[in-house]
């Protein structure tokens, strides 16, 4: 698998709701140092965000388009991304542009950074 691939796969799984209702999972992909900026305004670090996750409520599966990689450093990737969110009738109810960094630490791809922007009902 290339890398640009396992790295869509990892922020898939950060997006898919199952995943996201398991703490341990999530844990293992987000860096201890983990920052983010969220499409709310709100700033989080990790435990923040597990115990956001805690309280989210149901959704679909957000969409995931536009995908794009580069290598900062040779264990340090950036991504940038399109996501579309739907409620449960199918219905769009969020779009938002996002930026992660990913980091390499002992093997392991982990998230140090994530910022998310909501935009307007543009097309994807």
């Amino acid at each position: 698998m290339q890398i640009a691939d396992h790295i869509k796969a990892l922020e898939e799984s950060l997006l898919d709701p199952t995943n996201r209702r398991n703490p341990e999972l999530i844990s293992n992909l987000l860096a201890d140092d983990f920052l983010e900026f969220g499409s709310s305004g709100r700033t989080f670090d990790k435990a923040a965000i597990l115990e956001d996750l805690r309280n989210e409520p149901p959704h679909q599966t957000a969409r995931l388009s536009d995908f794009t990689i580069r290598s900062l450093a040779p264990e340090v990737i950036l991504v940038t991304y399109r996501t579309t969110r739907h409620d449960l009738s199918g219905q769009i109810i969020r779009q938002a542009r996002r930026s992660s960094i990913w980091v390499n630490r002992n093997g392991t791809w982990q998230i140090t950074f994530h910022q998310g922007t909501l935009t307007n009902a543009d097309p994807v």
